[in-house]
């Protein structure tokens, strides 16, 4: 995606739900800087402090908070939007959460998608685009060394990952039941590890390595040796918009598309905490904090974005050294206290330009 191409969205109705969330308020941010008109659905941001606030986001859009999983609340906030497009992100995302609370994770993960889908299907005004964001966890992963396709199962191992599985099930049935003859493209993008300034959560990597980090001591690990499609998160933002600008203006390029990092990019995540301690500086040092009968998570996880790159001539931008650093650089700016808007829209604009 190149600077022109975000012409496209001035003036465009979009609604994002999830709007409150790390990916969400990026999202947002972007979408407001090029003028499109945005309304976003969700919960209060889960964390203090959040991306939301400090991005700046209140007053410049209209932000309703709401539980995806209740369909009345949002068709009202989604019938008063009129949104010509539709970027669906709000979920439970956190797999170590999804065995805590599952009844939680598949309401929110598969019934929200029902409950957006209902939305756009019930419009007065046909919707032209909608992407369902879900995430490379959604294959039955068999732990082999070479990227999974669009076209492997779909069958995640926890509730999270599972919970997003049903979801590109939900959406396939909906394109297949009652879209097929619209005017709306429909599509979903499985994204994969996405890190960057402004993740407060729990249970993350990058949140832990910045909350270690600012207590001085080691930062703790629990899984070294698994390796993921780390990315920073402006490679899938800018792919979801290249998506749903694209099957906008033509509907053949609606399909389901991986959205990752290039094989050099797919690291331990012991090496990317390794540049992360590099990148901060400080003597900062991490510890091995492996679980003994730790809830499953996956020990190697790739994606093939050969579609994506050969219906659009998409490619990602930063390798993880920089998403790294520039995830520290964010972070620094943050607790010097100084302009955290002007600090996102630089990286957005850097990104951009190609620069790093």
């Amino acid at each position: 995606m190149d600077k022109t191409m975000l012409d496209f969205y001035r003036g465009k109705r979009v609604f994002v739900t999830g709007h409150t969330g790390f990916k969400g308020a990026w999202l947002c941010r972007i979408l407001i800087n090029v003028g499109a008109v945005v309304t976003g659905y969700a919960l209060e941001p889960p964390t203090q402090p959040n991306l939301f606030d400090l991005a700046g986001l209140e007053g410049r859009m209209t932000s309703v908070i709401g539980d995806i999983r209740d369909r009345a609340k949002l068709k009202a906030a989604f019938d008063a939007a009129r949104p010509e497009m539709v970027l669906h992100l709000a979920a439970q995302p956190i797999v170590r959460d999804s065995y805590k609370d599952p009844a939680y994770t598949y309401e929110t993960n598969v019934m929200g998608t029902v409950n957006i889908l209902e939305c756009v299907r019930a419009a007065q005004e046909p919707v032209r685009s909608v992407v369902n964001i879900t995430t490379d966890k959604v294959y039955q992963n068999r732990e082999w060394v070479w990227g999974y396709r669009e076209d492997e199962p779909l069958d995640g191992y926890d509730p999270y990952s599972n919970s997003k599985s049903c979801s590109e099930l939900v959406t396939h049935s909906y394109l297949s039941s009652f879209f097929q003859d619209s005017e709306t493209a429909i599509s979903t993008a499985r994204a994969g590890n996405v890190i960057g300034g402004g993740d407060f959560a729990n249970d993350r990597i990058i949140p832990d390595c910045v909350r270690a980090a600012r207590a001085g001591r080691a930062i703790p690990v629990r899984n070294p040796h698994s390796t993921r499609p780390y990315q920073h998160v402006l490679e899938p933002l800018f792919a979801y918009l290249m998506i749903a600008q694209g099957q906008y203006e033509d509907k053949k390029l609606a399909g389901w598309y991986n959205v990752g990092p290039d094989e050099c990019d797919c690291v331990t995540t012991g090496k990317l905490v390794e540049l992360f301690c590099q990148s901060w500086g400080d003597g900062i040092t991490w510890e091995d904090q492996a679980e003994k009968n730790a809830p499953h998570e996956a020990n190697f996880l790739k994606l093939d974005c050969a579609k994506l790159k050969a219906a659009f001539g998409w490619q990602p931008r930063w390798h993880i050294r920089e998403a790294v650093g520039k995830t520290v650089e964010w972070t620094q700016v943050w607790m010097a206290g100084e302009d955290v808007p002007a600090e996102m829209d630089w990286e957005i604009l850097g990104y951009l330009e190609g620069t790093k």
